[in-house]
């Protein structure tokens, strides 16, 4: 049970579901990629977004899991159009793939949510050598002596299906909005922001912080995309959503904080289907129709972090 209830400007709440915050829209003819979408809020933000209509492609890690998740969603809505293809967003490789195996099929592509991503895990490196939070949460740093970007995982998803997003909304006239799923722990990153050259230090190391500097790249990421997009004219809004505390298992590498989730979540832990709101919303809902570069929680715009509002560090980045 969450206990903060309390409605914003767009009427929900933090207690409001995904099936609520969607409620009476038509999402038929749509299609949707949701990274991370095997199990907790991606789940239930696939399942929703095809209860509405919307073909969804969920992006998987383990195809098993993928499967089972999508006979689940057709079990229980037998008009569901979903599919499940692998996706491992440790591997820029995968992502490449991912990318082009979707451009095959030759669908358009109205929604793009970026939502896998794991939390305070001990220092590891990804299958590209970089710091495993910052490799799979997000996106880009630049090499230390090097003129050129190294792209990772959601920025280089987002990257590779840029065009498809454009075309689609030209074509169809249907504002296209790419989502970012980030979290309130952007504001506990470390104090320069992002390390720029410090990603793959072990020695100063914190997962913690390290997760802060993911979420907060997710946020600048989305800020700057929006800036870019307007300034290319085109109808594809890009924006950040914090699900809050939900009871899922990332905090399966943080004992601690698995314990409190435990014992404290069903008090002051959303469940996944209010965890999962506003994604749904901004993904869908026409209040959100036209708004960029915005931050929401709760299904409402909220405030961020000084930090992750850096016109500067989001150019960096």
């Amino acid at each position: 049970m969450w206990l903060f209830s309390r409605r914003g400007p767009s009427g929900f709440s933090a207690s409001s579901t995904a099936e609520e915050v969607t409620q009476g829209i038509d999402g038929s003819g749509l299609t949707a990629i949701v990274t991370g979408a095997s199990g907790g809020i991606g789940f239930e933000t696939a399942r929703v977004l095809a209860l509405r209509g919307v073909h969804v492609i969920m992006g998987v890690r383990i195809m098993e899991a993928g499967r089972e998740v999508k006979e689940s969603i057709i079990k229980e809505n037998p008009c569901a159009k979903v599919h499940a293809m692998e996706l491992d967003l440790s591997s820029l490789a995968s992502v490449r793939k991912f990318a082009a195996d979707f451009k095959s099929l030759d669908l358009p592509l109205n929604i793009l949510i970026n939502n896998a991503g794991i939390m305070a895990t001990p220092f590891m490196l990804s299958k590209d050598n970089m710091e495993l939070q910052f490799a799979t949460n997000h996106i880009v740093t630049q090499l230390p002596g090097k003129q050129c970007l190294r792209f990772l995982c959601h920025f280089l998803l987002t990257n590779l299906l840029m065009d498809t997003i454009k075309k689609t909304a030209s074509g169809s006239r249907k504002e296209g909005r790419i989502v970012n799923v980030t979290s309130r722990c952007h504001k506990f990153s470390y104090p320069e922001g992002i390390r720029f050259t410090k990603i793959n230090d072990s020695s100063g190391y914190n997962c913690l912080s390290a997760y802060g500097q993911s979420k907060l790249a997710n946020i600048l990421h989305a800020n700057e995309l929006a800036r870019c997009l307007q300034e290319d004219g085109v109808e594809v809004t890009a924006n950040s959503v914090h699900p809050v505390p939900i009871a899922t298992n990332l905090f399966r590498h943080h004992i601690i904080l698995k314990d409190v989730v435990d014992l404290l979540g069903k008090y002051v832990i959303k469940n996944i289907q209010q965890g999962a709101a506003t994604t749904c919303y901004v993904a869908l809902h026409p209040q959100v129709k036209g708004l960029s570069g915005r931050n929401f929680s709760d299904s409402n715009i909220a405030e961020a972090s000084s930090q992750a509002t850096d016109t500067k560090l989001a150019k960096k980045l």
